[in-house]
């Protein structure tokens, strides 16, 4: 996985737009009174601390959580603070992005073993006399 460095995390934390909202979760009186939910907006499409590359992989990889005006959303309700919800919603962020800009390794075709394919011609085998012992017998 490719890691963020510290210093564009700082650079990318600036380009954040954080809201808050009623969430719905656990918080009983308080959920009707507080602003605990957190949604966060981060613009792939104007933002230049990515190379073009890079936004590329990240509108096909998040394309689902993109909107047509080309902003990443994520939103967080989990805990009863809007701080806690805050954090949480940041780091989901970041380790989204950070897998989003990894490149997956092509798997390699491997040949079959040959136990494997004698496994494989055996089962063949008794298959078929199996489906052989089910006919009635001839006369």
């Amino acid at each position: 996985m490719m890691k963020i460095s510290e210093t564009l995390k700082k650079q990318l934390e600036t380009e954040l737009v954080l809201s808050a909202s009623r969430s719905s979760g656990p918080g009983g009186q308080n959920v009707n009174k507080v602003n605990t939910r957190v949604e966060l907006r981060f613009s792939v499409k104007n933002t230049n601390l990515f190379s073009d590359e890079e936004k590329e992989l990240i509108y096909l990889k998040l394309k689902t959580r993109i909107n047509t005006e080309g902003e990443l959303i994520f939103t967080s309700q989990a805990a009863r603070t809007q701080l806690n919800n805050k954090e949480t919603v940041i780091l989901k962020f970041f380790e989204t992005v950070e897998k989003a800009l990894t490149i997956s390794k092509k798997r390699l075709k491997s040949a079959p073993t040959t136990a494997s394919r004698l496994k494989r011609l055996e089962t063949k085998k008794n298959t078929g006399q199996k489906k052989l012992l089910r006919r009635p017998p001839e006369m």
